[in-house]
């Protein structure tokens, strides 16, 4: 019993499937692609072994050529929505008891932080709006 190069192909589609889900790698889920492709010319057109190749080889490397750049495109990119700390930075906030470069609380969404001024020899009065520049552990630099 002889079997079909289409069955072949989805073998190896198949394979390079478990490999992507095992190792997290784009470029063998791009591979399965083209070996599915291959499938196709050789069981819908019946296509002779070398134009079976040559389509597994135009479609995997289209696909990496083009997925690839625009995947690593997106993972580099900055989350849109900041979180944590760094959604704090830049908030606006109301002094508790007085700030200075030695301490002094604020009131910053919602809840009391420990504060010191970011100048030196700049002091905020209770009552003030100050500015949230960064956050050093539990602490607000604001100015």
């Amino acid at each position: 019993m002889e079997i079909d190069a289409w069955v072949w192909w989805l073998i190896g589609a198949a394979a390079l499937g478990i490999g992507l889900v095992i190792t997290a790698m784009p470029e063998l889920g791009m591979l399965a692609v083209g070996a599915v492709a291959a499938a196709a010319v050789a069981g819908i057109f019946g296509g002779e072994a070398v134009v079976q190749v040559v389509s597994f080889v135009v479609v995997s490397t289209a696909l990496i050529a083009v997925v690839r750049p625009i995947a690593n495109r997106h993972r580099a990119q900055r989350p849109q929505l900041a979180t944590g700390i760094e959604a704090l930075k830049g908030k606006q906030a109301v002094v508790l008891e007085r700030v200075d470069a030695s301490g002094g609380r604020i009131k910053l969404a919602g809840e009391v932080w420990s504060a010191r001024s970011l100048d030196t020899d700049r002091a905020y009065e209770v009552g003030q709006e100050v500015d949230v520049v960064d956050i050093e552990g539990a602490t607000a630099i604001v100015m």
